[in-house]
């Protein structure tokens, strides 16, 4: 810990900040569309809450770096967790749908800000290797709390103040580490817009894997913990497939770290995008408890691995100086996708596609259907891209 104290780019104040901060994060997401019957908010609009939170991500990610110019990393960290905090803490006093949609949306753009800022702290360098050993360390953390967030549900539960109490409190143990440490952030550097003609030659799979990573992220904590309650799984059970998702991220993490660096990451993210297609196949064969677990586990490891990936590549041969803009055009590539998917599955769900609908009627396998049409469409799309770029190559 010293010698992480000592280094003037250290990674402890954003990671440990982040871990905790994760925790909280894990079990809000669950929490609320649990909750909404208990505060007299029909479930129906779990999805419009979701799209709600991913909008202000959206909004957040395209107003942060001008905040993270003036105040820094340390600051603006500092900043964002306590206007999270105040969101958290209103929820219980508003029982509202109407006022929960303007709570979750200012939810969003204050985590927007959280993501930039660890993002970015850990990005800046121009050490590709090292961008990848410390975004798969950040990535790990993130998902290790979530994991534990996860499984308070069933410890903590979800009913009445005391869940919302808790999480507070854990935002408020997630702002001591930037508060009292005060050495270890990025120095000053000067950070430099990118112009749309940059982000127009940014790499098309990168943003296709930000967007596809948003779709599959935002409909998982969106409507997976609701669609799984319905369904035959108790609260425990719920608490333990959710966690089983985010095991199987944060599983996957030292892996993509070395095979990024090892293969085309185009070709890698068609990889995890495959692994997802196999994992939601799994769910149509057996809803068993034990095969769920398993097929939850590989949905989380395709899913989770889409990020880390898709950044990387985005920072590939990229200055230091552009970083912080980098992050935040992935994180809005992010949350588009984010906005979009819960709505896009609620709708999926309701329609049943025609491409499924001869075969699988239930709504467990309507969400799964979406997952599995996102995630073939993102494989193809990344096969096809990472062939055309090895032409190109082989042209040259």
């Amino acid at each position: 810990m010293k010698k992480l104290l000592r280094n003037n780019d250290s990674a402890f104040v954003p990671v440990t900040g982040l871990t905790v901060f994760a925790i909280a994060s894990g079990y809000l997401m669950s929490l609320i569309p649990l909750s909404m019957a208990s505060f007299n908010i029909d479930t129906v609009y779990a999805s419009w809450l979701a799209s709600a939170y991913y909008v202000g991500l959206l909004i957040g990610s395209m107003m942060i770096e001008p905040i993270i110019a003036k105040i820094r990393h340390r600051l603006s960290f500092i900043v964002f967790l306590l206007l999270l905090m105040a969101t958290v803490i209103a929820l219980p006093f508003f029982p509202h749908k109407d006022i929960w949609l303007l709570i979750r949306c200012i939810a969003g753009v204050a985590v927007a800000g959280i993501f930039v800022v660890v993002e970015s702290w850990l990005l800046i360098g121009n050490n590709p290797k090292k961008r990848a050993k410390r975004l798969s360390f950040y990535m790990t953390s993130l998902y290790g709390g979530t994991t534990l967030g996860q499984l308070m549900i069933g410890y903590v539960g979800t009913q009445g103040m005391i869940p919302f109490i808790v999480i507070s409190v854990l935002l408020l143990l997630a702002i001591l580490p930037p508060l009292f440490v005060r050495h270890g952030q990025p120095p000053a550097l000067s950070h430099q817009s990118l112009s749309l003609k940059k982000i127009t030659r940014f790499s098309k799979p990168a943003i296709v894997g930000c967007m596809t990573s948003g779709i599959v992220m935002g409909t998982i904590y969106g409507l997976m913990p609701l669609s799984l309650s319905q369904s035959h799984f108790n609260t425990d059970q719920v608490g333990v497939l959710m966690a089983a998702i985010i095991l199987g991220g944060m599983a996957i993490q030292p892996i993509v770290s070395k095979l990024s660096v090892m293969v085309s990451k185009t070709f890698l993210l068609a990889v995890v995008s495959l692994l997802g297609v196999f994992a939601v196949g799994m769910t149509y064969l057996s809803e068993h408890y034990a095969v769920m677990i398993i097929a939850l586990v590989l949905l989380g490891m395709s899913s989770f691995a889409l990020y880390p990936i898709a950044i990387t590549l985005a920072c590939d041969n990229l200055d230091s100086s552009y970083i912080v803009s980098a992050s935040q055009v992935m994180l809005l590539s992010y949350s588009i996708g984010s906005a979009i998917g819960p709505l896009a599955a609620g709708h999926f769900m309701l329609q049943q596609s025609i491409m499924f609908q001869h075969y699988f009627t239930s709504q467990d396998n309507g969400l799964m259907s979406f997952f599995f049409f996102v995630l073939l469409v993102t494989a193809i799309y990344m096969l096809l891209a990472s062939l055309n770029r090895k032409g190109r190559v082989l042209v040259s």
